[in-house]
């Protein structure tokens, strides 16, 4: 704790960046570890998009393609987790490109990286109400709703209107929680981390002792599936890729790490730490989950399994109990639950570091903290554009598929991943001129970067391909509903920030603003934040 005329060594390293001691510096390194754990919460991606691999691949695309990808996304974790030890501050990734490539990297970084994280708050805490659903219709909750009947999804449209309303509902309690106190979010990270590990725990033991009867291991380690549409000839160049999306969807928002920089003891030491061993821990617990769940296949239920919405509920409910599906039900909305407020607390951080910088509309505005030293503002801004992003959901197509919502939860996974490889990138063509903090890779970032960067411009490229035949442009049969809008909200995304720094923020936008030095705020930030 810091006295008047002094500075502990956080606060000093954090001037020597530019920036004053404004956050409340209380999260210990478990603490930072914690959040981005909870956010890639593999009881969250794991179940939600497990049949997107299970579809488009089989089980080999789970058991063989998550720990072989999980050792890619490693390699940006690593990369990253220089970059955080060098840079500690709540800016992250978008501080960390504009001091290595200037205030135009920093820029696109920085929208990247926002319109991410509010995008995987808007898909988590979505996704966590359907859940929630599901779990209040297996046990004939009749309270507002007839949550029965919204999920059985028998009528679209109320199922559709339920879940919203149930997203409406849940998002404005992670923004209470986040205003309320950053010690109370850090306590339910802890205890989110614990929550993971014991579930996961459980509902192994669960679908290993209760199911009668379980897939063999070449079924799990070699059995191929393909319900997309494409040819079997195009299965190991494409139909097989598009299965990637199960581990690269759930392995992100580990940047959280370095966005509570600014809130951690230790900083330089402890967000590298928590940015690598997040990625790493939640792979092997993953992998766990995932061989458990596959294993629990009944092989006579596979048609039914690949037609299902979520395979994996369809899983549980052919393999178990209806007491133990209701409890791995459970686990992982709660599970979810605990992910999608630390999604809001990481989009808030970052909302407030670039709006400090003076890049965000109403700068003055969403910068502002509370009385608990909160950005309170920053985490209104989260909640509400969340909202406002995924209200299109609330009109789901006849088969009852918020496709504007999917877009929403594809160019969130493009958005972030690019972010994270620019100042990637960036870091390795600076080469050995580059000053690394207290945890470095050395000489390996000459390899270990560009495999990173690769890696994801090559996961980008994938995830903009069309999902089904029925996607495809220009070809026959050709359905506005089975479009993979990824590319298409890319592209406007770029378009738009592009023709802004362009037209005007590139004249006034400097890239990160001093706050150390005893100026007023006002003074300080470049009247930069109207969009033409």
């Amino acid at each position: 704790m810091s006295t008047p005329g002094t500075l502990t060594a956080d606060e000093q390293r954090l001037a020597d960046l530019g920036y004053k001691q404004e956050l409340n510096r209380g999260w210990s390194s478990f603490s930072n570890f914690a959040i981005s754990f909870s956010i890639i919460s593999v009881l969250a991606g794991c179940f939600t998009t497990y049949g997107q691999a299970f579809k488009n691949g089989g089980p080999i695309a789970i058991s063989i393609a998550w720990p072989l990808i999980s050792v890619m996304i490693l390699m940006v974790a690593f990369s990253m987790s220089e970059l955080a030890s060098a840079f500690p501050t709540a800016g992250g990734i978008y501080y960390w490109a504009s001091k290595l490539g200037g205030a135009g990297w920093g820029w696109f970084t920085g929208w990247f990286n926002l319109i991410g994280l509010v995008a995987v708050v808007a898909s988590v805490v979505y996704v966590s109400a359907t859940f929630l659903m599901f779990l209040l219709g297996l046990y004939n909750v009749h309270f507002i709703f007839n949550f029965a009947k919204a999920a059985s999804f028998s009528d679209v449209h109320y199922s559709a209107h339920v879940n919203f309303a149930l997203f409406g509902v849940i998002i404005i309690i992670h923004g209470l929680i986040n205003v309320f106190s950053s010690h109370l979010v850090s306590l339910f990270n802890n205890v989110s981390v614990w929550w993971h590990v014991v579930g996961v725990t459980v509902i192994v033991v669960l679908l290993i002792a209760v199911p009668s009867h379980h897939a063999s291991f070449s079924y799990v380690f070699g059995h191929r599936a393909n319900v997309s549409g494409f040819s079997g000839g195009m299965y190991w160049f494409y139909v097989l890729p598009l299965g990637f999306l199960l581990t690269m969807y759930t392995i992100t928002g580990y940047d959280a790490s370095a966005h509570v920089s600014e809130e951690t003891h230790d900083a330089g030491d402890a967000a590298p730490k928590g940015v690598w061993r997040s990625v790493f821990y939640s792979a092997v617990i993953g992998w766990i989950v995932l061989l458990a769940i596959t294993f629990a296949i009944q092989k006579s239920k596979e048609a039914h399994l690949l037609e299902a919405g979520f395979p994996a509920i369809a899983i549980f409910e052919s393999a178990l109990s209806s007491a133990a599906a209701k409890a791995v039900i459970l686990i992982s909305t709660i599970g979810q639950l605990f992910c999608g407020m630390a999604c809001v607390t990481s989009a808030s951080r970052m909302t407030f570091a670039f709006s400090r910088d003076g890049a965000v509309p109403g700068h003055n505005l969403w910068r502002k903290l509370g009385k608990n030293r909160t950005p309170t503002w920053s985490v209104f801004f989260v909640c509400l554009f969340a909202l406002v992003i995924t209200f299109p959901a609330y009109f789901p197509n006849k088969l009852g598929t918020p496709v504007a919502f999917l877009a929403v939860t594809s160019i969130s996974v493009i958005g972030l991943y690019i972010a994270y490889t620019i100042p990637v990138y960036l870091r390795w063509r600076m080469g050995d001129a580059f000053q690394t903090g207290s945890w470095t890779l050395g000489k390996k970032y000459k390899w270990i970067n560009p495999i990173a960067f690769t890696w994801v411009g090559l996961c980008v490229i994938i995830f903009c391909l069309p999902f089904t035949p029925e996607g495809v442009f220009f070809k026959s049969g050709f359905n506005w509903s089975a479009v993979n809008y990824a590319p298409l909200v890319t592209i406007g995304v770029m378009l738009a920030v592009t023709i802004w720094y362009l037209v005007s923020a590139r004249k006034t936008f400097k890239g990160p603003i001093r706050t150390i030095d005893e100026l007023n705020a006002a003074e300080a930030l470049p009247d930069i934040a109207q969009a033409p």
